[in-house]
């Protein structure tokens, strides 16, 4: 029924769910635009998974590195606002045409600057600073009213702006820019200060708010960006994602994406992403997903069984449309030798077999407070899990 694997690089292999081929890489003349000197680039062969591009090598950082671990709320929303903007590009960008790369157009002082509040002529004046510098994304925050008042009038609704880059062969052995995909990071919650080095206050953005702002952004967005060299023609598709709050431990999402084809510098109609992070247990796995809800508490009672006065098992689904799709689940456990360890392991295992449906990815991390212990995974339509015992 399962299979015990100590090789970490075995398992990793199983896990991509394909059998990868360690051909000779091939090599091309990369060309970004038509002003850049070529040189030479290599695109691997190995290739992972097909929901994953290829990388163009050498690996080239984009020019705004590092800024999203600042202006994104945890590392949930990091992760998935990199991944799902990933996801979003294969609507337009096939992963076996093209390759990716980090975004190359947009720099830190550029996003720093579109992140920034709008300003008034008097604040311009007060900065010294022109009107073609104010070019701020985020509403004007005019100085009226108290602390309270300008903040729930004005929230602070972007928060980041991510940049990727996708490139495709030309057919004379070179490759070039073949598209552009943005993501907007989207606030739920706006946090402000009264003073400097006081205590942090919170103002509740609604889903519509978050929404019409967004797009209202990317139209502006689409327009800039077609007056920055190398991006006047390329297909760009701008995506919306709205993270979740600080205190969090499930990520936000993309909501909402849109296409400007080849040369136009207006948005296609919007599209819905119906992508969901739902934390188990919690009232709204209870209230939007009964059936999953039910699986998970029946699960989390079993493996509660196992070890009395036990209770720490935490889940995250994600969904596309309502349907689960993935279920992580964490189980933080102290345990008094290694065959403790490993009993406890085939326990939880054949739980996984027997309690989740065969169509859902289940993935089990227990883990102690010497590290992590072992880890189970079940691919969907999978009958068999794949166990690693970490050594």
């Amino acid at each position: 029924m399962k299979k015990l694997m100590a090789v970490s690089l075995s398992f990793v292999l199983l896990l991509a769910g394909c059998a990868p081929s360690f051909n000779q890489q091939e090599e091309v003349v990369q060309n970004e635009n038509e002003s850049s000197e070529e040189e030479q680039a290599i695109i691997p062969n190995f290739k992972i998974s097909d929901s994953y591009y290829r990388t163009i090598l050498p690996f080239k950082p984009s020019e705004s590195r590092g800024l999203v671990v600042n202006n994104v709320n945890t590392k949930y929303d990091i992760n998935e606002f990199e991944t799902g903007l990933m996801r979003v590009a294969q609507n337009h960008f096939d992963t076996e045409k093209f390759f990716f790369q980090e975004g190359q157009y947009l720099d830190k002082t550029t996003i720093s600057s579109w992140l920034s509040r709008q300003y008034t002529k008097e604040q311009l004046e007060e900065k010294d600073m022109t009107e073609e510098e104010n070019l701020g994304l985020n509403p004007v925050d005019d100085g009226k009213g108290t602390k309270e008042e300008r903040n729930a009038r004005a929230p602070l609704y972007l928060a980041h702006i991510l940049e990727h880059n996708y490139l495709v062969k030309d057919g004379d052995n070179k490759v070039k820019l073949g598209g552009v995909v943005i993501g907007l990071a989207l606030n739920s919650v706006h946090y402000y200060q009264k003073e400097a080095y006081g205590a942090t206050y919170e103002e509740d953005i609604s889903h519509s708010k978050v929404e019409v702002e967004g797009k209202k952004m990317a139209e502006e967005i689409i327009k800039r960006l077609r007056q920055q060299e190398g991006l006047e023609n390329v297909p760009i598709t701008i995506a919306l994602f709205e993270q979740s709050e600080r205190t969090s431990v499930v990520p936000g999402n993309f909501f909402a994406y849109a296409h400007a084809a080849e040369g136009s510098n207006q948005l296609s109609g919007w599209e819905d992403v119906k992508e969901d992070y739902i934390l188990f247990p919690s009232n709204t796995a209870e209230e939007k997903y009964r059936e999953d809800y039910t699986n998970f508490l029946n699960f989390k009672q079993d493996v509660e069984k196992y070890f009395p006065n036990f209770n720490g098992v935490i889940g995250k689904g994600f969904y596309i449309g309502d349907q689960l799709q993935q279920l992580n689940i964490d189980i933080p456990i102290q345990f008094y030798g290694k065959s403790e360890s490993i009993g406890f392991t085939q326990y939880v295992t054949s739980k996984v077999v027997s309690m989740f449906p065969e169509y859902i990815s289940v993935q089990v991390s227990v883990t102690s407070v010497n590290g992590p212990e072992s880890l189970i995974v079940r691919n969907a339509n999978e009958a068999e899990p794949f166990v690693h015992i970490y050594q």
